[in-house]
């Protein structure tokens, strides 16, 4: 099944895009159906795009005015700004001429037609998709509440009310969708940094073209100004960059001839000359798009019980009014107009509106705020999983540590010289990939000659076995040694060692030290005082490095001499025993124990591919106190959520107790519908800050 991605253009109702979801979810050979009213989208997985017409008539079935257009078409459609003047015009001539029918006492026929031309002329919108919606059989809809109320109040002869309260919820609609488009904007300032094009170099010829057409391997110009539009590395010159769309670091970035650049920076001085290293699609740039685009899509907990609320709460409370309406005059002889007033003011409440907008909106803005971090969070879900967490497990080498082997210390035995032990170990690594590899081969920093290793064989989680010119060479861990019947003797010492074995004798070790991350320490020091109760290490290396790191960073439990699958048990275990469990690793070599935990959080994805794909949160730099940040901004999301939720329906029982004892009207429904959605709106937008 294909991914397709629409826009739904002039989408200003969060209840009807609840309805749009729901409605295209039953269509057949559609799946995975969102629709994030914020964002302005319906995503879903489709067998045949044919169907995409009946998605359309649903969507003009519910919503009219909307138009639904293919992403990957649209190039730039933004009549909203246009469309908001002419309502702002719109409804100042309506205020105006409201204003002098409540200041004109005679004659009653000039006083009750002003107030019918304000009406019309402020409300003249939603009577219509009011209208619409009757003849497709949608009722509860806010147009329809809303029309339903006013009409009702125009009945009774309570003209000013009607017409202020729908000049007032009109005015209401507006702010509120200023203030999610400014939510918005926030996030497509992220997106705009999409680059446009890209200076091909042929033969000293330069020509603008798209990045979608540079092939691997051809030559980039990028001239200062300009947006890096794909990853590469440098051939040519040499300049700074800002890479903070990328990392959320303000702090510049030198460039060099043979130093990797990635897409989304700007080049702020020189001209570079680059060779192009991936297509655009699988740059990194590319890819940051595509998790922010899709987070939305993955909605937490929360959200969807709100969802499944709202669909229930709109159609008790039309009922309620109806009620309230019919059966108190039946039953006490009262005047049928003073219920029929309290029934009508049930109806302007009745909108869940607040609700459907502001939870989304509360966990698009988290998102929105930690990705100008350089923190990526692939969802609400996620987000609410993080907030929720209260062990965090991690990986110890490229986490904690900084992951940059030097070898420390060469120690021989049976009177092999270290010199030789160390040429042997360098040999034996040449075809390993493995960082204490690396290490071993940087420092031994002579050529290899590969032609006279005549076997290799790396053996996961333990070492490497090779023969060269005859002779059998071992290097890795302690077991690898010991299950080869080589006797090693006791080191108590901390760090890594990499034993080696020449022609099945022990013949010494080389010890490789890691340095440990200089915010590690206080990072473990501030997720303790946030909410993190269990802090556990995971390690392949040995027990006394272990010890060691655990307790110069506070962790609370550490396990040592851990082969990759050991670490996806342990995980498991705690997943068993704990609530939540997150777990911290480099993305690289962590794959399964990320994709295992409750949320798994990648350091330093920045170029990496691995990174990106595997983690549910990946910290695009080397910076440990971006953990501590997306924490916070959990929290802070959790709660400006259930301030919402409080605040929305503390409001909306009380107006509605209030209408039912007759203790209020309907300028006092407005602020329950209109003015609670407003200031949920404007209490979310505070996680940005």
């Amino acid at each position: 099944m294909k991914r397709k991605e629409v826009i739904l253009e002039g989408l200003s109702c969060a209840n009807c895009a609840t309805k749009i979801e729901d409605s295209v979810k039953k269509l057949d050979g559609i799946e995975d159906v969102s629709v994030n009213f914020v964002s302005k989208t319906l995503k879903f997985k489709i067998d045949n795009e044919s169907k995409i017409e009946e998605i359309e008539k649903i969507v003009k079935k519910i919503e009219p005015d909307v138009k639904v257009l293919d992403k990957e078409k649209l190039k730039e459609v933004d009549d909203e700004e246009n469309e908001r003047k002419s309502s702002i015009r719109r409804l100042v001539f309506s205020l105006i001429i409201f204003v002098t029918a409540i200041l004109i006492r005679e004659p009653f026929f000039l006083k009750i037609s002003l107030f019918t031309v304000s009406y019309l002329s402020s409300g003249w919108k939603v009577l219509f998709k009011a209208f619409k919606n009757i003849r497709n059989g949608t009722v509860f809809d806010e147009n329809f509440l809303m029309s339903v109320a006013t009409i009702g109040a125009f009945a009774i002869g309570e003209f000013p009310e009607a017409v202020g309260v729908m000049i007032f919820y009109e005015i209401g609609e507006l702010f509120q969708d200023m203030a999610v488009d400014n939510s918005r904007k926030s996030i497509k300032s992220l997106l705009n940094m999409r680059p446009d094009y890209a200076n091909l170099l042929v033969e000293d010829k330069i020509s603008k073209v798209s990045p979608e057409d540079v092939q691997v391997g051809q030559l980039i110009l990028i001239k200062p100004g300009e947006k890096v539009p794909l990853d590469g590395v440098a051939v040519k010159g040499n300049s700074a960059v800002d890479t903070s769309a990328l990392t959320g670091e303000p702090i510049p970035r030198s460039i060099e001839v043979n130093d990797e650049i990635l897409s989304g920076s700007i080049n702020l001085s020189g001209v570079i000359t680059v060779k192009v290293l991936k297509e655009y699609k699988e740059s990194t740039f590319s890819k940051i798009l595509e998790i922010v685009e899709n987070a939305s899509s993955k909605k937490a907990n929360t959200e969807k019980f709100i969802t499944k609320f709202a669909r229930y709460y709109t159609p008790i409370i039309v009922f309620s009014a109806i009620t309230l309406a019919i059966v108190p005059p039946l039953l006490t002889g009262d005047p049928f107009i003073n219920w029929l007033y309290r029934g009508l003011i049930f109806l302007v409440i009745s909108c869940p509106c607040a609700l459907v907008i502001s939870i989304p909106l509360s966990y698009f803005a988290g998102i929105g705020r930690l990705s100008k971090e350089g923190v990526l969070v692939k969802g609400g879900n996620y987000l609410e999983t993080l907030k929720n967490m209260e062990t965090l497990v991690f990986d110890k080498t490229g986490t904690l540590t900084e992951g940059v082997f030097e070898v420390s210390e060469i120690k021989s035995y049976n009177g092999i010289k270290e010199d030789k032990l160390l040429e042997l170990a360098a040999h034996a690594e040449n075809y390993s990939n493995h960082p204490i590899a690396k290490s071993i081969k940087e420092y031994y920093n002579r050529d290899i000659g590969k032609d006279i290793i005549d076997e290799y064989e790396e053996v996961a989680g333990k070492g490497v076995k090779a023969r060269i010119k005859e002779n059998i060479i071992l290097i890795g861990n302690k077991d690898l040694l010991e299950e080869n019947g080589i006797k090693t003797p006791f080191l108590d010492t901390d760090g890594t060692i990499a034993y080696i074995a020449y022609n099945n004798n022990f013949a010494g070790y080389i010890k490789i030290s890691d340095k440990i991350r200089k915010t590690s320490k206080d990072t473990i020091k501030k997720l303790k005082e946030i909410g993190i109760k269990n802090t556990v290490l995971l390690t392949g290396d040995n027990k006394k490095t272990a010890q060691k790191v655990a307790k110069y960073l506070g962790i609370d439990e550490y396990y040592a001499k851990l082969l990759p699958e050991d670490k996806v048990k342990i995980l498991e275990q705690y997943l068993k025993e704990k609530p939540s469990v997150g777990f911290v690793g480099d993305g690289i070599n962590d794959a399964p124990v990320l994709a295992r935990a409750d949320v798994g959080i990648a350091m330093g994805g920045l170029g990496s591919d691995a990174a990106i794909e595997a983690a549910d949160v990946v910290i695009m730099e080397d910076d440990l106190l971006k953990l501590v940040e997306a924490k916070n901004v959990s929290l802070k999301t959790s709660k400006i959520i259930w301030q919402n939720l409080a605040i929305i329906l503390t409001i909306k029982v009380l107006f509605l107790t209030l209408a039912a004892f007759g203790l209020t009207n309907m300028w006092g429904a407005v602020f329950a519908d209109v003015g609670v959605t407003l200031l949920s709106i404007f209490n979310s937008l505070r996680i940005f800050r």
